[in-house]
């Protein structure tokens, strides 16, 4: 049974929400040359919709919205209507009334490895903007306590910059006044603007979470020759000198380290393994980023220890690897947890690489 924790309240979910076209690969090809596909989906893609999707699986009752905006077209329409057969509220789910097509992606995944390449039309998130958002109207219906925001550089109008702060800060401040606890993730995408967007919006999250290339970007270095300590460090600069509130949280292919600041002026560090899944049980990684973001976030909602919320991101990350979809092996909060019982975790160390190799 999943471990008992507070709670009471719901997430809402928002920003870069697009149609994900899958497609199963043989191999990477080199320019000029050939792969082979071997199956294709359709689904739902982007953080939020696949946080709201994951956190639907894993707890059916769970207070849900998402917002966003899609076009006057068949994906815009599949995709609120998708929502709501998971009763996930989107009253703030727009349709734009230009016509500007709903974002989608075409994702290659390569069989053998599990890795993807993401090709995307931005398309009505590059609209989204802070006239999207009410928070009072939606906490007048239901009680939420965790609002969630990504990605970051990838959402035109809210990373623009007004007054020496980005749209996003102030979407962020409004949700704060509401009382929810603010979750910001970025996306894995070189922007020339990708630290000055950080720095003028972090001091409005409480719970930053992002992968070892997200944390470079931000940092101008790269992470990925680096080892668990130089992603430690990283960690707790993020919460120094960006000034996130609560905790930084970086994941890796071996596993995750947190940075936390909890009820004082204490800063803790917390790290946790990945697990050492079985060969063939990886069907691809799409999702499996916004997989471990959902394990943190209902961790949060549910008010868990620190190393209770790690063991529950990498869980239900793996989970997410069953699946070639972003989405679809995700289950149950106890069907999830229950890995930790089949699967044994990676040792961490400071010197441990972050990048997984065969063992």
């Amino acid at each position: 049974m999943a471990e008992e924790g507070g709670g009471g309240g719901g997430v809402i979910c928002a920003g870069t929400v697009v149609t994900d076209y899958v497609v199963i690969v043989d191999q990477w090809p080199s320019e000029n040359s050939l792969s082979n596909i071997h199956r294709q989906t359709k689904t739902g893609g982007g953080g939020p919709f696949n946080i709201v999707k994951d956190l639907r699986a894993m707890d059916k009752n769970l207070p849900l919205s998402l917002i966003g905006l899609v076009g006057n077209d068949d994906n815009g329409h599949w995709l609120r209507s998708v929502c709501q057969s998971s009763n996930i509220d989107i009253e703030q789910f727009h349709i734009t009334t230009d016509e500007t097509p709903t974002s989608y992606t075409y994702v290659i995944s390569v069989e053998s490895t599990g890795r993807r390449t993401f090709f995307n039309q931005r398309g009505t998130n590059a609209l989204l903007d802070a006239t999207h958002f009410d928070f009072a109207e939606l906490m007048k219906k239901k009680r939420y306590n965790v609002f969630y925001l990504g990605y970051l550089t990838l959402l035109d109008q809210l990373d623009s910059i007004v007054n020496n702060e980005t749209v996003a800060a102030q979407v962020l401040k409004q949700a704060k006044q509401c009382g929810l606890e603010t979750v910001v993730d970025f996306v894995s995408l070189p922007n020339d603007s990708y630290s000055k967007i950080a720095q003028l919006t972090l001091p409005h999250v409480d719970h930053l979470i992002l992968n070892e290339i997200e944390a470079g970007l931000i940092l101008n270095q790269s992470f990925q020759q680096g080892t668990f300590a130089h992603v430690e460090q990283a960690a707790r600069y993020l919460m120094e000198q960006y000034h996130v509130q609560r905790t930084v949280t970086i994941h890796f292919d071996r596993g995750a380290v947190c940075i936390a600041r909890e009820n004082d002026s204490t800063i803790e560090s917390f790290h946790q393994g990945s697990l050492l899944l079985s060969d063939g049980y990886i069907k691809s990684a799409v999702g499996a980023g916004d997989a471990f973001a959902a394990g943190i976030i209902y961790g949060i909602n549910k008010k868990w220890p620190v190393q209770e919320r790690l063991r529950c991101a990498i869980c239900v990350a793996a989970m997410c690897l069953k699946d070639i979809t972003s989405y679809g092996g995700v289950r149950a909060i106890d069907e999830c947890l229950q890995l930790k019982e089949q699967f044994q975790f990676r040792t961490i160390e400071p010197s441990t690489m972050i990048i997984d190799v065969k063992t």
